[in-house]
Formats: C-alpha cells, sequence, structure tokens
C-alpha cells in the first residue's frame, strides 16, 4: 500500500511540472464577430453578412483564415457539417468557427479557445475513372 501510494503521488508530481510547460488553453470565445476577431488581434474585414451568418477574412501574423458568426447553434453545426465534407481545418467556439491552416488554427486556439475539428479528405478512394460508364450515382451499388 505505501509503495502504490508513493507512485501515485510521484506521477501526480510529475504531470504537475509538465503542466507549467503546456500551452493552456483559454476560456472560449464569444461575443460578436467583430469582437472574436478582436481577440485574436484581427480586423475584420466582412465578406458576407445576413441573418443567419457574418464572415470575416483575417490576415494576422499566424497567417491567413477565416471567421464566421452564427444566429444559431443548428446553424453552426450545419455549415460545418458541410464544410467537412472539403477537408480543412476548423477552430469551433459556440456559434462561431474559424477556417485556416492547421497551423493557424492551432495558433488561434491559443487566443480563441474552442475545439479543433478536421474536415474529411472530399477524395474516396477510388480511381475517379468510370470505366466508361455511362449511369454514374456516385455510389457503387454492387
Amino acid at each position: 500500500m505505501v509503495v502504490l501510494a508513493a507512485l501515485t503521488l510521484l506521477l501526480t508530481a510529475g504531470c504537475g511540472a509538465n503542466d507549467e510547460k503546456a500551452p493552456e488553453t483559454p476560456k472560449e470565445a464569444t461575443g460578436s464577430l467583430e469582437k472574436i476577431a478582436a481577440q485574436a488581434e484581427c480586423k475584420p474585414h466582412i465578406s458576407a453578412e445576413s441573418a443567419e451568418l457574418r464572415q470575416a477574412n483575417c490576415d494576422t501574423d499566424d497567417g491567413k483564415w477565416v471567421l464566421a458568426t452564427f444566429a444559431t447553434d443548428r446553424g453552426l453545426r450545419e455549415w460545418i457539417n458541410e464544410a467537412k465534407d472539403y477537408g480543412g481545418s476548423y477552430l469551433v467556439g459556440r456559434k462561431w468557427v474559424a477556417v485556416g491552416e492547421e497551423k493557424v488554427i492551432e495558433a488561434l486556439r491559443g487566443q480563441l479557445g474552442g475545439t479543433v475539428e478536421s474536415g474529411s479528405s472530399h477524395h474516396s478512394g477510388e480511381s475517379g475513372d468510370s470505366g466508361g460508364d455511362e449511369e454514374h450515382s456516385g455510389h457503387d451499388m454492387s
């Protein structure tokens, strides 16, 4: 029992030392597009604006990226589900998403918090050659 307690203490103490070296993810950003952009040191260039979505282009020291805010959580999730089909890296917060290269998204996570999600490759693994078939449904039903 004493050995187990000592081992637990040693492992716990070791984890504490590593926590100081690991970057801490901040609390997830909230607010308007402008407020979230400012937190990431971006002056947003609005590229789309509607009742459901606001979108801006950002160019910071970390690279170029797009920030979009949504009126609803459902709107955000539907947008991400469709966008993921095209690949890419996404930093997702509540009613907002940042889109850019993986290294840019990782850097933004240190400023905005959120969860990193990756899109799937659009390539399905098939050769793309239909073999001369005139009919193509997008799925092999055989």
